[in-house]
């Protein structure tokens, strides 16, 4: 008989191969046509770069999604080899640093005095926000790819094999669990945990949305993002992984392969739905809800759901960011370290400049007048957009 350890690193890696196959057959039409190339544009911004600095190895060369966390002025950013860092936001100028020697998945989240990550070796961690040290660690048992949220009272797990867990937020002790069951084909990530309302809300690989009670993991209400469709597995893939959008009393949620839809967060009423597919988060501004596609489109949803006030399609297949707003901009990063600027008022291109040659797969971080941008390779760079007199740009 296999013992339960052994069995769970056969499943893990039954997981691993499924996903693996669904990865490069969904890519399989974006490798032949290779990505868009760059074009040329009249510039009208120009990013102008305030700080740099190194943090490990980044991602770590795989498909992670490790983004920093701002608080108080402090930038918390951590790599996959468990270098994680406390920066001056406004000159980056180190804190603190710890080395973990864990690999680190999912992060960063900063909340009541706790730095929280997740491992792809099923720990979450809470360190101290003042000095890094770890105040706590506990086993989840699943791979935990995005960070955890905590409102004080209780730190919420999103974990690759379907679990949503409430963990005591002083000792790191399970207090409430939730398991879905998982489609046999999924993308490798998992959207954060929303808190809003003395609710959690999560999205699943099986295109559910799903409100639980933050005290008890009850399961306030659920609303269908998306349905499998199709005859393969790989195309009945409808994943939520990209981070949900909260603005007023409606929260968004895109999927792979489905829809983007507006729920109402008091009773989990959809208010609307529009066909997309993305596995990356979205952002907002000028009445638009913002979605960076599968395909390497950047489209403006009205936020009303009455359609697409633009389309811009000139980044096709360049592996796309989830957008940031800055300003009268729209900022996306690409597979090759790009870093572009879009209108909000109709999608043209304002600004570009490379940040990483190992390209950009994680989510930005926008405060006031800056954007922070977390490269592959462990670059943190900060920038501001600013205006740019004249000035074609070529690559």
């Amino acid at each position: 008989m296999i013992d339960r350890r052994r069995a769970k690193f056969f499943s893990a890696c039954l997981l691993l191969a499924t996903v693996f196959l669904a990865a490069c057959s969904s890519n399989d039409v974006e490798e032949e046509l290779g990505p868009a190339p760059l074009v040329d544009f009249e510039a009208s911004k120009v990013f102008e770069k305030i700080w740099r600095v190194s943090v490990g190895n980044g991602q770590g060369g795989i498909y992670n999604r490790l983004h920093p966390a701002l608080s108080e002025n402090v930038i918390y950013v951590a790599s996959a080899s468990g270098n994680v860092a406390a920066l001056t936001a406004d000159e980056g100028d180190e804190i603190w640093e710890v080395e973990l020697d864990l690999p680190i998945s999912g992060g960063v989240a900063v909340n009541e005095g706790m730095v929280l990550l997740g491992t792809s070796t099923g720990q979450v961690l809470a360190l101290d926000q003042q000095t890094g040290q770890t105040l706590w660690q506990a086993e989840v048992e699943g791979e935990v790819l995005a960070a955890p949220k905590s409102d004080g009272e209780l730190v919420f797990v999103q974990t690759f094999d379907g679990q949503l867990l409430g963990l005591d937020a002083k000792t790191g002790e399970r207090v409430w669990s939730f398991r879905t069951t998982l489609p046999v084909l999924t993308l490798r990530g998992t959207s954060e945990p929303l808190l809003v309302r003395n609710m959690v809300i999560a999205g699943f690989a099986n295109g559910k949305l799903m409100a639980f009670d933050t005290d008890t993991g009850a399961v306030r209400w659920e609303a269908r993002v998306a349905s499998a469709k199709g005859h393969s597995e790989i195309e009945r893939l409808v994943d939520i992984d990209g981070g949900l959008l909260l603005i007023d009393n409606i929260v968004y949620a895109v999927s792979y392969q489905g829809a983007i839809a507006a729920v109402d967060i008091s009773s989990g009423r959809k208010l609307w739905l529009r066909d997309a597919s993305s596995y990356v988060g979205m952002d907002s501004g000028f009445g638009n809800i913002y979605v960076s596609g599968q395909l390497g489109n950047v489209t403006a949803f009205v936020k009303n759901g009455q359609g697409v006030r633009w389309e811009q399609t000139v980044l096709e297949r360049r592996k796309l960011t989830a957008p940031a707003v800055l300003g009268s901009y729209v900022l996306v990063g690409d597979f090759e370290g790009y870093l572009h600027a879009l209108s909000q008022v109709d999608g043209t291109m304002g600004a570009r400049t490379r940040v990483d040659a190992d390209g950009i797969q994680t989510s930005m971080l926008v405060n006031n007048d800056i954007i922070y941008v977390y490269g592959n390779s462990g670059t943190l760079v900060a920038y501001q957009l600013n205006d740019k007199r004249s000035g074609f740009f070529s690559r």
